[in-house]
């Protein structure tokens, strides 16, 4: 016959041992958590620290041209590229006549009025430098009166007429493209002209100013190149993807283990007992009598 304090006895052991168990296995999955957690960190640490060094390296590194260098610090360390970039993506309507994916035609009469903008706003500068803003002027000045003074050409007309305000957006504007992208191009290029230029009035030499005109052309052309695939990749989700389910990580069996969690219904992983066999010793008890020995 079984002895129903120790039955009980053994009962309340293997409950303690079970606990200590998941005591140990708790601390174990904390240990293993914290273990990775500090390896991330240190991972986050050493790219950072990378980083900052490729970025040092890349910083020190100089062109062989000055005007290539001072390009180089306009685009990185201006508002340039931040202006152009956000109004760029901004212009998103495709009209009728637009090709179905692609450069719209708002795209590219910003693109096409900026890169149009860069080369009028410089033109003035470089040929100011070249010539020289103190040249000799040594051309001789012939004077023919007619008998009509006012039909001559140097005649100047002092009368008061009917001034025309030119609107600045039309001289900005190139014949035959889309407005919205002029609109927006003109004021994004006010916002950034005068970085430009001040840029461009620290050279002196023929060849660093003609570096600098070309190769701003040709990067902003390649940015805006850039963008309208950055466009182009923000495609929408497909329809079927919304249903997806992620296959479970595999992962080191203790992902699951909690303090809270409880072991398997089948086995008792301490000592190798199915739980059913428990289950049925238990039935045989006394509970009132079992809680009765043990206070």
């Amino acid at each position: 016959m079984i002895d129903r304090k120790e039955l009980a006895n053994e009962i309340i052991l293997r409950e303690n041992v079970r606990g200590a168990i998941k005591i140990v296995l708790n601390k174990r999955k904390l240990r293993i958590v914290e273990e990775r957690t500090n390896e991330l960190e240190l991972r986050s640490l050493i790219r950072g620290l990378i980083s900052e060094g490729q970025s040092a390296v890349a910083s020190a590194a100089k062109h062989d041209s000055t005007g290539i260098n001072t390009l180089e610090d306009l685009l990185k360390n201006t508002n340039v590229l931040s202006v152009l970039q956000t109004g760029y993506k901004s212009l998103t309507t495709r009209d009728d006549d637009d090709p179905p994916e692609g450069q719209t035609k708002q795209r590219l009469s910003y693109q096409n009025h900026i890169l149009n903008a860069v080369v009028r706003s410089l033109a003035p500068e470089d040929s100011r430098k070249k010539a020289g803003e103190d040249a000799e002027i040594t051309e001789d000045v012939d004077i023919t009166i007619s008998d009509d003074p006012t039909e001559d050409p140097d005649f100047i007309d002092v009368e008061d007429k009917e001034e025309v305000v030119a609107d600045p957006k039309e001289e900005f504007g190139l014949a035959g493209e889309d407005k919205t992208g002029r609109n927006k191009a003109f004021s994004d290029f006010d916002d950034i002209e005068k970085v430009i230029l001040t840029s461009f009035d620290d050279l002196d030499n023929p060849g660093d100013m003609s570096m600098y005109e070309e190769y701003l052309i040709k990067n902003l052309a390649l940015y805006f190149e850039k963008w309208e695939v950055e466009l182009a990749d923000n495609v929408d989700e497909p329809a079927a993807a919304a249903d997806a389910v992620a296959d479970e990580p595999e992962g080191d069996g203790l992902e699951d283990i909690s303090a809270d969690s409880e072991l398997d219904d089948d086995v008792d992983p301490e000592t190798d007992l199915p739980a059913f066999e428990l289950q049925e010793i238990i039935d045989l008890l006394d509970l009132d009598d079992i809680i009765k020995n043990i206070l």
